[in-house]
This record gives C-alpha cells, sequence and structure tokens, in this order.
C-alpha cells in the first residue's frame, strides 16, 4: 500500500514542495505520492478531518495555517511549542504529531558549506513568522549577539525579548537605523519579504567583505537585489532555495525515517525555477 503526503496552504498553486518530494520518491523507488491540497483560510478544520478520512501519512503546512495548525495537533515536538508554528505533520493511526523544520531548514547551508556561527555577531532584517525560527537557529548554534532591525520597532523588540529568553545577546532597531552598520556584521540574514518584486535591497552592504556570510531567505528571484549587491563585494553567499530544501530534506527524514537524496531533491527545485 502507497504512502500519501500533501502540502496545505492557500494560495498552494505556486508550491515547489510536489516538485522536490515527488523526485525524492522517484529516486529512492518508494510507493509514495505528494499534492499539493488549497485549504482555504477559515476552513482548516474541514480540511484537516478530510486528510484524516483518506489517511494521509503526513503533510507539510504552509501560509496562513502556520500557527492555527497547532490547534489540531495530538502532540508536538519542542521545535515547534518553541518556535509557535507548526509546518510539517505526521499521521499516525489519526494521531497527529506536528514538527516545525524551519530552524533546521534554516541552518542546514551553514553545515552543509562548514560555516561556524558560534560566537558571530548577527544582523537579522525582519520580525516575522521565519524570523522567530531564525533567531532560535543562531541561538542553539551559540552566535554572540544578534541585532534584529524592521520597519516596525515594537515587533523587533518583541523578537529581541524572545532572543534574550532562549539565551542571545539580542538588541532591536528600526530598519533604516542600519545605516552604515551593515560592515560591523559577520553574519547578514535578510527574513523580510523585500525582494520577493525585485525591490532594492532593504539595507547599504557598503563595506562588508568576503568573510560576510549574508543570506536571503526570498527563494523566487534566486538572485535578489540583496543578494546580487553581496556577490559584488565577493561575501558568502546562502541563496533562499537552500533554506526551502533543507526543510524539505528534514520533512522527508521525519516521515520516512531514512536519509534524504538531497541531490535529486536539489535537481527538482532548481529545475522548477
Amino acid at each position: 500500500m502507497g504512502k500519501s503526503f500533501a502540502v496545505i496552504g492557500d494560495p498552494i498553486d505556486h508550491s515547489l514542495s510536489p516538485n522536490i518530494h515527488s523526485a525524492a520518491f522517484r529516486e529512492l523507488n518508494l510507493d509514495s505520492s505528494y499534492i499539493a491540497y488549497r485549504i482555504p483560510t477559515d476552513e482548516l478544520e474541514v480540511g484537516i478531518e478530510g486528510l484524516k478520512k483518506i489517511k494521509i501519512d503526513g503533510f507539510n503546512v504552509t501560509i496562513p495555517h502556520k500557527v492555527e495548525m497547532m490547534k489540531y495537533l495530538d502532540k508536538m515536538d519542542e521545535s515547534c511549542s518553541l518556535i509557535g508554528a507548526v509546518n510539517t505533520v505526521t499521521n499516525k493511526d489519526g494521531v497527529l504529531k506536528g514538527y516545525n523544520t524551519d530552524m533546521d531548514g534554516f541552518l542546514e547551508p551553514f553545515k552543509k558549506k562548514k560555516l561556524i556561527i558560534e560566537n558571530k555577531k548577527v544582523l537579522l532584517l525582519g520580525a516575522g513568522g521565519a524570523a522567530r525560527a531564525i533567531v532560535a537557529g543562531f541561538a542553539k548554534e551559540k552566535a554572540k549577539s544578534i541585532t534584529i532591525a524592521n520597519r516596525t520597532l515594537q515587533n523587533a523588540i518583541n523578537l529581541s525579548e524572545f532572543a534574550k529568553k532562549i539565551g542571545l545577546d539580542a538588541n532591536a532597531i528600526k530598519i533604516q537605523d542600519v545605516k552604515e552598520s551593515a560592515k560591523d556584521y559577520d553574519i547578514i540574514v535578510n527574513a523580510t519579504s523585500v525582494g520577493l518584486k525585485n525591490e532594492q535591497s532593504p539595507i547599504s552592504l557598503e563595506g562588508i567583505s568576503d568573510k560576510t556570510i549574508v543570506y536571503d531567505i526570498v527563494y523566487m528571484p534566486m538572485n535578489t537585489d540583496f543578494i546580487k549587491k553581496a556577490k559584488a563585494k565577493n561575501a558568502v553567499i546562502i541563496f533562499g532555495y537552500e533554506m526551502l530544501l533543507g526543510q524539505a530534506v528534514r520533512a522527508f527524514e521525519i516521515w520516512n525515517e531514512m536519509e534524504a537524496p538531497y541531490n535529486a531533491m536539489k535537481k527538482a527545485l532548481l529545475g522548477g525555477f
């Protein structure tokens, strides 16, 4: 009997997850399928019941359901409760267990490239949903400090309080106050949506060096203005697709309890651009 998986969200037709997971199943000759399943914002409960009825083996959760989905879980791992959102669910005999692969997905490219986070100074742009998982990742890897820069200062302050609570030295500023200070940081991460529509980089990268790690979690387009400016300075680049791939790999391993075929999944993902 084959296994079935899905990604739920609204909108969902842009999702690259079906391509990535289907490639993994093919690579390992697994009798499994993966579909994108649109569940409108106010129909999550009914949608979940439908998935249980067809005995789905697992599913990914994307916008706008990542927080509300927690209400329908029977169990959750610590990443879920820490980050306050869920993006991967297993279904074992009707028991739904939630995970959040955002943190591991974010950290995966650092590990793959053997880049050290410990004792590094971090500048994080943005204080939305993904930013919380990123802060948790930097705390786990013992970054020296983090400055959270956001358009709305209060959101940055709230996130910096969370960072301090989990043992990370943190402060908050308005994004326009970054000015020429990017060069003072070892790692700069864009966790805003700026770049999705080819907008200008949210900050100046003047003065950064070839040792600065610049990471944009926007994955479409791949070469945002932020990334282009970092490349011009010969910085170490991490693309948004690498986080997406890291998340997919982790979800695959949670569901299948085996190592994911990273290269096959990467090829499928890059083919989707």
